[in-house]
């Protein structure tokens, strides 16, 4: 189970993450090319040329990369990781997860609010619930993900979840069933090993 609450299937293809040196699933890594000015980019989609070099989806894996130089080690020359790189992944994370949640919307895969929330659980309609981070507690917990804790997704703020359902704020989602639900789920887990998980208390949040 990741940290954002939804499971991630572990079988595909392996990887090595060059900071821990553990092997594992690549849909748990992050993989980085080299660019032009031997720069290290993040290949956050995986179709950018030149041999790919993977790093665990983690704030602290990734720092360590760039602070030991093992991108340099791995590439076999001096190469350059950009200033803030855990907050640029964080933010093209994050930024990736909202237009994926806004797909599945504009397909009719997604509802927002409450009560249409609680609708398609009730029904079986919904495979997972999305809940604001930063939503209040008492109203989260007035709804139950539809497999258990691994259908639930906890990593974006309302804000950001009212950006996928064209809101200003929204606390309560729900997916049904499809392709987008199982990447919504994998850019959930990698998204949440780069972003800090504060339980979700910062904000009372009225969707």
């Amino acid at each position: 189970m990741s940290r954002g609450g939804a499971k991630v299937e572990k079988d595909g293809p392996e990887r090595r993450c060059l900071a821990t040196g553990e092997t594992g699933p690549k849909t748990g890594l992050i993989r980085f090319v080299v660019g032009p000015g031997d720069e290290v980019v993040p290949d956050l989609a995986e179709k950018l040329p030149g041999r790919g070099m993977w790093v665990a989806s983690d704030r602290a894996a990734i720092e360590l990369a760039a602070k030991k130089k093992l991108f340099s080690r791995a590439a076999k020359r001096q190469v350059h990781p950009p200033e803030g790189l855990a907050d640029l992944i964080e933010a093209s994370l994050a930024n990736r997860l909202v237009t994926l949640v806004a797909l599945a919307r504009k397909a009719g895969g997604a509802v927002a609010g409450y009560e249409k929330v609680k609708a398609w659980l009730d029904n079986g309609e919904a495979v997972l619930l999305l809940q604001a981070c930063d939503g209040s507690e008492r109203g989260k917990s007035k709804l139950r993900p539809p497999g258990g804790p691994e259908t639930l997704i906890t990593v974006l703020s309302g804000a950001e979840l009212g950006l996928a359902f064209g809101r200003e704020n929204v606390v309560h989602g729900a997916l049904a069933a499809g392709g987008l639900a199982r990447r919504v789920v994998e850019e959930a887990s990698r998204l949440a090993g780069l972003r800090p998980q504060d339980g979700g208390n910062s904000a009372p949040g009225k969707d």
